[in-house]
């Protein structure tokens, strides 16, 4: 039990991908504009990082390691990675067609996330078990996820702000991303 509570707390605060491994930048800013999109974003990165987990793990050893494939662990796993985006891209195009055009360009790019592949090598490198690494790929899109949406609720309240013209958009996103990576290395001393 100590190990999926120190997952949780580690991969949501302490060594969030995004705060503080650097990981999947491009979506965090590009997506962070609004809230609900962001919700949407993390809802799907979750989906997509939790059931990757899971995949590739099994594809590592059960395929990969006995027949002394390891060379093949990349490309194996963004093709697992791509199809796994392409269900959710479908599904959210039938059931929210609003949230699959507010996602726009980085839908697809969730599959050249890296920190979707991050967390699936991982995982393997880690030497999880195959609950220990979805509960890991879990955790970690739930640190994603919260990361967007914090940043999401500050862009939100920064453009309702009265503040200095060059601040507006990409650099006080940026300013912003910058101290909340300064706020999340705070917890390093947690577990």
């Amino acid at each position: 039990m100590n190990v999926y509570l120190s997952m949780l707390i580690g991969y949501i605060l302490v060594n969030n991908y995004v705060m503080c491994q650097f990981f999947g930048i491009c979506p965090f800013l590009g997506v962070s504009k609004k809230f609900d999109t962001a919700l949407g974003m993390g809802m799907a990165v979750t989906f997509v990082i939790t059931l990757a987990s899971f995949i590739t793990w099994l594809i590592q050893y059960y395929l990969l390691t006995p027949f002394n494939l390891g060379y093949m662990q990349t490309i194996a796993f963004i093709l697992v990675i791509a199809v796994l985006v392409q269900v959710v891209e479908n599904a959210l195009k039938k059931l929210s067609f609003s949230l699959y055009q507010a996602l726009g360009v980085y839908l697809p790019l969730i599959t050249t996330n890296c920190v979707v592949l991050a967390v699936a090598i991982n995982n393997i490198t880690d030497g999880w078990n195959l609950l220990e690494a979805t509960f890991s790929g879990c955790c970690s899109a739930l640190g994603f996820t919260l990361a967007l949406l914090l940043l999401a609720c500050i862009r939100e309240r920064l453009e309702l702000s009265n503040m200095p013209k060059w601040m507006k958009g990409s650099p006080g996103a940026l300013i912003t991303a910058g101290l909340m990576a300064i706020s999340f290395m705070g917890f390093g001393g947690l577990i």
